[in-house]
């Protein structure tokens, strides 16, 4: 195979824990792909046996955190051009013809990203609002030309050089239910708080109250959740109480280490 042939090939990055339901969806709309590769952070369901039916290539490795995980997998592609997902995400086929077709233009190697739009679903209906869309994302990686930024949450790819941004979409299969969108909160505020803590973050009592009702009034009217009807309400909470409980956490972890110190 040439050297042109060789940049055109595209791996896609996928990190799992215990997906067995969801994984076979993503994988199945994958076969666009030349390589697919999981890294597993130590499923005890079926996720493993289900990606190596697909041909996908497995690792196991300890849990480091989102941007070091998603790293982790992204380094050990064999391919340059990396398409990084989620096991809750689908690619439609018009998105992988669009994929495909922008690996391989001629001018490809003055592009060192591309972002896509996200479609995002709760009960299996399309989020318009609530900041859930377009929710661009940058998916499409030159690897060679960026990393992540470290973060154990809410991570992002930094990009070295240009990003284009296509008009197509990737599926999102957010959340099935409202237990799920509040479990995410529980957890995204424990690993922000302490993340913030690490960095020596200083709040005051206020700060929770501050954030959370600055949230609501963001997702529920200036972004017009409340165009999504009552799931727009819910999600409007939720992405409060993420925020006000990050801080509250954070409060609570200063003044368990300032309890320790006297």
């Amino acid at each position: 195979m040439d050297e042109r042939n060789l940049r055109n090939l595209l791996s896609v990055a996928i990190i799992t824990l215990n997906e067995e339901e969801r994984l076979p969806g993503c994988l199945a709309s994958l076969s666009f792909a030349d390589e697919v590769l999981v890294v597993d952070s130590g499923s005890t369901d079926r996720t493993r046996e289900i990606a190596q039916s697909f041909g996908a290539r497995v690792f196991v490795e300890p849990w480091m955190g989102f941007s070091m995980q998603k790293q982790m997998a992204v380094d050990r592609c064999s391919h340059d051009w990396v398409l990084i997902l989620d096991a809750d995400e689908r690619v439609p086929e018009a998105t992988a013809k669009t994929i495909r077709r922008v690996i391989s233009r001629p001018d490809q190697g003055e592009v060192a990203a591309f972002s896509l739009k996200r479609k995002n679903l709760l009960h299996d209906k399309w989020i318009r609002h609530c900041g859930w869309w377009p929710d661009p994302v940058v998916r499409l990686v030159d690897r060679r030309k960026g990393e992540f930024d470290g973060r154990a949450v809410h991570e992002r790819w930094i990009t070295r050089g240009r990003v284009e941004h296509l008009d197509v979409h990737i599926e999102h299969l957010s959340f099935r239910n409202y237990s799920e969108l509040v479990a995410k909160m529980e957890r995204y505020s424990n690993i922000a708080a302490n993340e913030l803590f690490e960095r020596g973050r200083r709040v005051h009592a206020f700060t929770p109250l501050f954030h959370g009702s600055w949230m609501f009034l963001r997702t529920y009217l200036l972004e017009r959740g409340f165009l999504d009807g009552f799931d727009g309400f819910v999600i409007s909470l939720m992405n409060a109480g993420g925020s006000f409980f990050k801080y509250a956490k954070l409060h609570e972890l200063i003044r368990q280490k300032q309890g320790r110190n006297r």
